[in-house]
C-alpha cells in the first residue's frame, strides 16, 4: 500500500470521526432526507400513471439519489469551503502528507457516510413505504454500478464547485440552491415524464437525474417503464452521462482547486 493512500485512508477515518462528534451536521444530513420521506410520503398518494407503481414507491428512489448527492456534493462541498476559509487547508499544503491522501480522505468519508445514509433511507422506506430492495443479483449489480458512478460524479463536482463560495460561511447557501432545483427538475419531488419538455431537457444535462432513473431501474418495477420518456431504462446512457460527469468533474478538479482564500498567495 502507498503512503498516499495509506495516509488517504487515515485520513477519511479522521474525517467520519469529526463529522459524527459534529452532531448538528450529523442529525441534519442524516435527517433531512428521511424528514423528507416522511412528508411526502404521507402527502402523496395514489400510483404512477397506469403502471401499477406507487408514486411513494417512485419518490423513495429519488430521495435515495439525492440522499447521495447531498453527502457528498453539498455536504463535501461546504466542508472543504470551510476548510480553505479558516486556514485548515493551508496548513495541510504546508505539511509533508501528499496532497492525494487530503482527497482520497475525503472520498473515502463521502463513500462511507453514502452508503450508512443509503441504508438509512431504505429501512425507513421499506418499513413504511413498501420499498423493497432489488429482486434480482442483476438489479443488485444495476443498483451497485449506478451508486458508485453517482458517489464518483458527486464527490468531484463537491470537491470542484468549493472554490465558488468566496467565503465558508456562505458556502451552505451558494451550494444548496443549486442541489435543490436539481431535485425539482431530475424526478425527485415529480415524476419526470410529467414534467415539462424544456424543464426534461435542463434536468437530462445532471447527474442526479440519471441517478434517479438508473435507481428506478433497479428498485421499482418495468411495468414503470410506461412512465419514463424514453420508455426504456437507458443503461448504456446512464453509464456514458455519470462517467462523463466523473471525467467532467476530475477536469474542473485540477484546473479549479485551490488551497488558499482568494486574498492569499
Amino acid at each position: 500500500m502507498t503512503l498516499a493512500l495509506r495516509l488517504g485512508l487515515a485520513r477519511g477515518a479522521l474525517e467520519l470521526k469529526t463529522f459524527v462528534r459534529e452532531r448538528e451536521a450529523m442529525v441534519f444530513s442524516f435527517g433531512l432526507p428521511v424528514v423528507l420521506l416522511l412528508i411526502f410520503g404521507t402527502i402523496f398518494k395514489g400510483e404512477v400513471g397506469n403502471t401499477g407503481v406507487d408514486f411513494r414507491q417512485y419518490f423513495a428512489a429519488g430521495i435515495i439519489a439525492s440522499g447521495i448527492m447531498s453527502t457528498t456534493f453539498t455536504s463535501l462541498g461546504i466542508s472543504i469551503a470551510t476548510e480553505r476559509d479558516d486556514g485548515t487547508l493551508k496548513r495541510l499544503y504546508g505539511t509533508p502528507m501528499p496532497r492525494a491522501s487530503y482527497f482520497i480522505g475525503k472520498t473515502v468519508s463521502a463513500l462511507v457516510l453514502s452508503v450508512a445514509e443509503t441504508a438509512v433511507l431504505f429501512a425507513v422506506g421499506g418499513a413504511l413505504l413498501g420499498l423493497e430492495p432489488p429482486a434480482t443479483p442483476q438489479r443488485w449489480l444495476t443498483f451497485a454500478w449506478v451508486f458508485v458512478l453517482g458517489v464518483a460524479a458527486c464527490t468531484l463536482l463537491g470537491i470542484a464547485v468549493s472554490s465558488v463560495p468566496r467565503s465558508g460561511r456562505s458556502a451552505a447557501a451558494v451550494l444548496n440552491l443549486p442541489y435543490l432545483v436539481l431535485q425539482f427538475i431530475s424526478g425527485v419531488f415529480f415524476v419526470f415524464g410529467d414534467l415539462p419538455s424544456g424543464v426534461q431537457q435542463v434536468g437530462a444535462l445532471f447527474p442526479l437525474k440519471w441517478m434517479c432513473q438508473g435507481l428506478r431501474s433497479a428498485l421499482l418495477p418495468d411495468a414503470l417503464l410506461a412512465a419514463e420518456p424514453a420508455r426504456s431504462w437507458e443503461h448504456g446512457r446512464i453509464a456514458l452521462v455519470l462517467a462523463a460527469w466523473c471525467i467532467g468533474g476530475l477536469v474542473l478538479c485540477l484546473t479549479t482547486f485551490r488551497w488558499k482564500r482568494r486574498h492569499e498567495r
